[in-house]
């Protein structure tokens, strides 16, 4: 089975009983994106799938022929980070840290669809990601930062 992760072409073995994160995490050695809780409650574990989030705990790798996967190291480009990842360490948005891939990927998904969205609608858009350590405040701050970012890098300023 063919597919697309982080730009790079990779053939995986079809295989129903395998899920997208542990196919990431052990056979591609992608360990950005976490496991949480193994059961899409939690959201450590998202992706984006043809660039919507996803839970990879939840997705299996049976059903991505020609899929288009990105995961939190897929972000940077060229070596540097995407305005998303910038906006959570310029912020401060982590403790642990255990949810920030999860919560990146989806803010990068919302800030794609919304360059410029509400804090409920980033309330909504995060609603599947928990934080543990109860860092939300921070994170909103982060997504606004980020959109901030992007509205910058688009118009020529860095």
């Amino acid at each position: 089975m063919r597919l697309k992760v982080n730009g790079r072409a990779v053939v995986l073995p079809r295989s129903p009983e395998r899920s997208l994160l542990q196919s990431l995490r052990v056979e591609m050695d992608l360990t950005g994106t976490k496991y949480g809780c193994g059961e899409g409650e939690c959201g450590a574990c998202m992706v984006l799938l043809n660039g919507r989030p996803v839970r990879a705990c939840q997705t299996s790798v049976r059903d991505l022929e020609g899929a288009e996967v990105t995961t939190i190291e897929g972000l940077a480009k060229d070596g540097r980070l995407s305005p998303v990842q910038r906006a959570f360490a310029e912020v401060g948005a982590f403790q642990c840290g255990y949810c920030t891939p999860g919560m990146v990927i989806s803010t990068t998904a919302l800030l794609r669809k919304d360059p410029h969205p509400s804090d409920a609608e980033v309330r909504e858009a995060l609603e599947g990601n928990l934080c543990r350590c109860c860092g939300y405040g921070r994170i909103l701050r982060a997504v606004q930062r980020a959109s901030e970012l992007q509205q910058n890098e688009a118009g020529g300023a860095a």
